[in-house]
């Protein structure tokens, strides 16, 4: 497995935490202090974080529900992206650049993969009605 991270272009960027009310609302959020509180986390780092993490750092001031539908509003304007790797495991992930990921299954470790290092030479054509969006892979690895 390649160690090689690609440089970030994240939809949080470092900003101060001044900035980002600008960004949320520039993005088209209303900034809220718990979306603040959320976005404080994020903002400068590019990370894979699940709900429970942000949640943990977050603490009691933001409840769970309000951690999910943030991540959520976040994921639908652009601010993340949504990395699924199974039904019960989902990463918000701050670098919004298109890439693929590796994902330890023994460690539940998820690590960004160049789009250019695993290109999609083809694809079966598409179904009546419908354009591609995008295409996200996610290679699941284990310690041999």
């Amino acid at each position: 497995m390649k160690d090689k991270l690609i440089s970030c272009s994240t939809g949080f960027p470092a900003v101060s935490a001044e900035t980002v009310g600008e960004l949320l609302e520039r993005s088209g959020v209303k900034p809220t202090a718990q979306r603040l509180a959320i976005a404080r986390v994020l903002a400068g780092a590019c990370c894979h974080w699940s709900a429970e993490q942000v949640g943990d750092v977050v603490g009691a001031e933001v409840s769970r529900a309000t951690v999910y539908n943030t991540l959520n509003l976040f994921v639908e304007k652009g601010l993340l992206r949504e990395v699924v790797v199974s039904q019960e495991k989902v990463f918000y992930d701050t670098n919004t650049a298109l890439h693929h990921h590796f994902y330890g299954v023994d460690d539940g470790h998820l690590m960004d993969i160049p789009l250019e290092q695993l290109p999609i030479a083809a694809l079966p054509p598409l179904p009546a009605g419908v354009v591609l969006d995008t295409v996200d892979v996610v290679v699941r690895v284990r310690r041999g």
